[in-house]
């Protein structure tokens, strides 16, 4: 038997306690992280504070809350749905088939009422009802290597069905998104003069300097085995094409709003304002609804009364909550602190037990 403490000796003699290996520690090593010995800020949320915190917070987003609401009021905008007067009754029932007809005229000429001064610039946008963007497969039908520079312009593996043409040749701009562009298009008149459409500068600056380059051309564009929306001027780089760069930032919502230019003249109230529609999106063949929208804007943008109403149902929940808590502490003041609230003082014997 070994006493405690002496090193154990092989058969030779030699003491083995330099080649069994060191066992490591468990034990972790020291930090004031994993010690939880790092500075912290652990405040006493007295009832001072708590009034104070919801009054202040009461005080701050109501007037940001009307502001915005007042903002949203004063712009002025025109929402026409169209999708339903610019066809014939009797296609009625047969919508894609009137749309892909094309020995039909599909234009239809709408009259618009200003219902209040419009200061320019007016924008001019296109809604979609029920248009899926955010669907997967719609959203992988792309080729971004291809849409930033010719050399990738073989790189259509994501954009099946509509990659290549029916020899093999690619397709360029490639891909669902691409080919579903948009194509309806609006002439505006106004007292018999017609009022042009500015369509640059529509199209987010960092979308055309770094997503679309200015050496890809289209090739080969709506050439697939599939009929597709508008088409693009083969002479023109992608990086000028602003409506397709503004179509390809797909939306998150099945409900949606795109640029289509701006109107750089005053509409007063009242003022008949003619649009002729070429009616050629078929929003038919998935019960989609089109609507043409004008609107002018505000420091927050177009329309958006959510905004305001938020600022406003968090600032009077605060201020209300402020209000009661004064009320409650008023009524039925407790001390800060007070040992007679704890469990074992209000029933001794049961803690006892």
């Amino acid at each position: 038997m070994t006493p405690k403490g002496s090193n154990r000796r092989s058969s030779d003699g030699a003491s083995d306690s330099s080649s069994a290996p060191r066992r490591a520690s468990k034990k972790p090593r020291y930090s004031r992280f994993t010690q939880q010995e790092l500075p912290a800020c652990k405040p006493i949320l007295t009832p001072f504070w708590v009034i104070a915190t919801f009054s202040v917070i009461g005080a701050i987003f109501i007037p940001i809350g009307l502001a915005s609401l007042f903002a949203s009021q004063r712009v002025v905008e025109i929402v026409d749905r169209y999708d339903d007067i610019c066809i014939p009754k009797e296609s009625h029932g047969d919508g894609r088939g009137f749309i892909q007809n094309s020995e039909i005229n599909k234009t239809c000429t709408r009259i618009l009422t200003v219902p209040k001064h419009m200061k320019s610039p007016i924008y001019i946008y296109y809604q979609l009802d029920n248009f899926y963007q955010n669907h997967r497969r719609y959203v992988k039908s792309r080729s971004d290597k291809q849409l930033r520079s010719k050399a990738g312009e073989k790189d259509t593996g994501s954009c099946v069905p509509e990659g290549t043409t029916s020899d093999g040749s690619p397709i360029v701009p490639c891909g669902l998104i691409a080919w579903s562009l948009f194509n309806d298009t609006y002439k505006f008149s106004l007292d018999s003069k017609v009022l042009d459409v500015n369509k640059k500068n529509i199209a987010w600056k960092s979308d055309k300097d770094h997503k679309f380059g200015k050496d890809v051309y289209p090739k080969n564009f709506q050439k697939g085995g599939l009929i597709g929306g508008a088409k693009l001027n083969a002479s023109i780089p992608l990086s000028e094409q602003e409506d397709l760069i503004v179509w390809m930032r797909t939306a998150a919502l099945p409900t949606f709003r795109k640029l289509y230019g701006k109107i750089e003249v005053d509409l007063e109230a009242n003022a008949k304002l003619s649009v002729v529609i070429e009616n050629n999106y078929n929003t038919y063949i998935f019960n989609g609804k089109k609507k043409l929208v004008l609107s002018t804007t505000s420091w927050i943008g177009g329309k958006n009364d959510f905004l305001g109403i938020a600022y406003l149902t968090v600032g009077g929940l605060c201020l209300f909550l402020s209000i009661s808590f004064i009320i409650l502490y008023i009524v039925r003041p407790r001390p800060l602190g007070d040992p007679s609230y704890l469990s074992w003082n209000i029933n001794p014997a049961g803690h006892m037990n």
